[in-house]
């Protein structure tokens, strides 16, 4: 991977574990609305399509609105006390940031929450661009997000890179048609992550270097 200028990161899953954070206010929810309790482990697998399509399977349509309330304002908090970088990762922005690379986060969460996970983990001022659900049209695997931080720094696709940790990642990269890493630590595994054939494949965050 030669000439590459720009690295456009997913959160979740990706730089930050934040899977305590969302159980914990997803079993909030839960309690509040006399429903049952999952454990993290379950709801892992369904991080990363935004914290509408976390609750719809488990609330009645009638009681979304009131669940969304419910998530959105103790989120605001559980993350503070929740969720945490990857072991690497600081070392690893910094050290992209300092040779020259420009630096972006397309992420499925509403930009409020993805704005105080990067405030709170001490990492906001090291990215360049930062492109949420509620600031696009269509959230991945749809490629719109990728695209539109590809011409916002006005380079071309060649010269850029998207790491993920998901399935719906990988789609997202191919339709977009750039090179993407999918890192294991997320919510897919890795054989699911190897039927959608992304550019490579590591096991930790840390090892992008080897790649670059």
């Amino acid at each position: 991977m030669t000439n590459i200028k720009l690295i456009i990161f997913d959160l979740d899953g990706t730089l930050i574990d934040a899977y305590a954070a969302i159980g914990s206010s997803f079993n909030y929810v839960m309690c509040k609305l006399g429903l049952k309790p999952q454990t993290v482990n379950v709801l892992r697998r369904l991080v990363g399509w935004g914290d509408i399509n976390l609750l719809k399977p488990y609330v009645a349509p009638g009681n979304l609105k009131q669940a969304m309330s419910l998530y959105r304002n103790h989120h605001k908090h559980s993350l503070l006390k929740h969720s945490h970088l990857y072991p690497g990762v600081l070392f690893l922005l910094r050290s992209l940031k300092a040779e020259g690379y420009k630096l972006a986060v397309a992420s499925n969460r509403p930009s409020k929450f993805s704005r105080i996970l990067l405030k709170h983990l001490k990492i906001s001022d090291l990215f360049d661009y930062v492109l949420c659900a509620d600031q696009s049209r269509y959230r991945k695997p749809h490629p719109e997000m990728l695209n539109k931080i590809v011409r916002r720094f006005a380079l071309k696709k060649s010269q850029t890179l998207y790491v993920g940790d998901m399935v719906i990642d990988a789609q997202a990269g191919k339709r977009a048609k750039i090179d993407t890493v999918i890192v294991t630590s997320g919510s897919s595994s890795k054989l699911e992550i190897k039927k959608e054939k992304p550019t490579r494949i590591i096991s930790a965050i840390r090892r992008l270097p080897e790649l670059l």
